[in-house]
């Protein structure tokens, strides 16, 4: 007489398959997700047939597939060689969202950028989102400088670490939020005083997870600091999130007026097109506090502007250079908190610019798609 089946003598099978994450059998850990299914043959020449559900802590799990191979070679030593075995499997934590859902809160998307470093992008960014949210918008800031990252310090959140929150289930970062702006940056994850040692590939896996693993909800505005010059970071940005449009920042000074003109033709390359929104000049002169009334031009006088005209892009502001941004840059307490001094007013004024900027983008042109991947 052939051999009957029973679920118990699956269980007994499964519970001789140890599970690596936890070096426990997978009934021990709680991973058979329902009483596993048996059949019986229906007419001759049909095998029994079993059905388990195993449930796993995320679909990422490094020993998945080991565990499955297990389970089933486990029920058909135990239960008959010929048992036709299928295994399902189930996660606790859902998967990432593919690319093209990522963010479906986030109305805009607006990338920094600058074609070379110390022309001030990450400090126009952080007063850009903090000028944002003080006319009322719902702003995030993601700091994608993976190896020189500055948001932290900007904001004086140096000392914090973000918490995981269970949501939709999955696991996602919760944001830092200050001065009315969500905030992450790979900063909150690393030591500030050891330089990061990455590899390409790791970097852009870390962005990644600030992407698509954080609880960033609805959102109006959402602000990507890039890393100056272009590189992966900009490419899997590209790659992941259709931008609605690039700022690019600038001082006049004609060597980085010359690195500006390559960030721009990155963005308006045929294969990327992310409209261009506008220039910004910053240090675009300096005023001593002694005598307000006084302009320097210290880097040259107007050249983002005659940039501007000459790629047919708007002109957004003019920042001019002032200690106090630097220092309240150290401080934590960026200009854009107030809008009572002229820098403050500056950013207030860029931030309704870029508000303009943008709705007019969106009624006249289509969304940005998302680059393609080429091999």
């Amino acid at each position: 007489m052939e051999n009957v089946i029973y679920p118990k003598m699956v269980m007994d099978a499964l519970a001789t398959v140890t599970y690596a994450g936890t070096k426990k059998n997978v009934v021990e850990s709680g991973m058979v997700a329902d009483t596993p299914a048996v059949a019986a043959p229906q007419k001759d020449g049909e095998n029994w047939k079993v059905k388990v559900v195993l449930e796993f802590p995320r679909d990422t799990d490094p020993f998945l597939k080991s565990t499955v191979k297990a389970a089933e070679a486990a029920i058909k030593y135990h239960c008959g060689k010929e048992v036709e075995v299928e295994i399902e499997t189930e996660f606790k934590s859902k998967p990432r969202p593919e690319v093209g859902e990522m963010l479906p809160g986030v109305k805009n998307i607006i990338a920094v950028s600058s074609g070379k470093g110390g022309v001030g992008k990450s400090t126009v960014s952080a007063n850009l989102a903090i000028a944002l949210a003080r006319l009322g918008y719902k702003v995030g800031l993601l700091d994608t400088d993976i190896f020189g990252p500055s948001m932290p310090k900007m904001f004086n959140v140096e000392d914090e670490q973000p918490y995981a929150v269970k949501k939709d289930g999955r696991d996602l970062i919760c944001p830092i939020e200050k001065y009315g702006v969500k905030l992450l940056s790979i900063g909150f994850f690393v030591s500030p005083n050891t330089a990061t040692l990455w590899r390409g590939g790791m970097a852009t896996s870390a962005l990644k997870q600030l992407i698509a693993d954080a609880d960033w909800g609805e959102l109006d505005y959402f602000i990507l600091d890039t890393p100056p010059g272009t590189s992966d970071i900009h490419l899997t940005l590209l790659q992941t999130l259709p931008i609605t449009g690039a700022v690019i920042v600038s001082t006049p000074q004609q060597v980085a007026l010359a690195d500006a003109r390559k960030g721009i033709d990155m963005y308006r390359n045929e294969k990327v097109n992310v409209p261009i929104l506008g220039l910004i000049e910053n240090m675009a002169w300096f005023t001593p506090a002694e005598l307000p009334e006084n302009k320097y031009y210290i880097f040259g006088k107007e050249g983002c502007k005659q940039l501007a005209e000459e790629m047919q892009v708007p002109l957004l502001a003019q920042i001019p250079l002032v200690q106090s941004i630097c220092d309240n840059g150290d401080k934590g307490t960026p200009a854009a908190l107030t809008s009572e001094t002229a820098t403050g007013l500056a950013f207030i004024n860029l931030a309704q610019s870029v508000v303009t900027v943008v709705n007019r983008r969106n009624k006249e042109k289509p969304a940005t798609k998302i680059v393609g991947m080429h091999k």
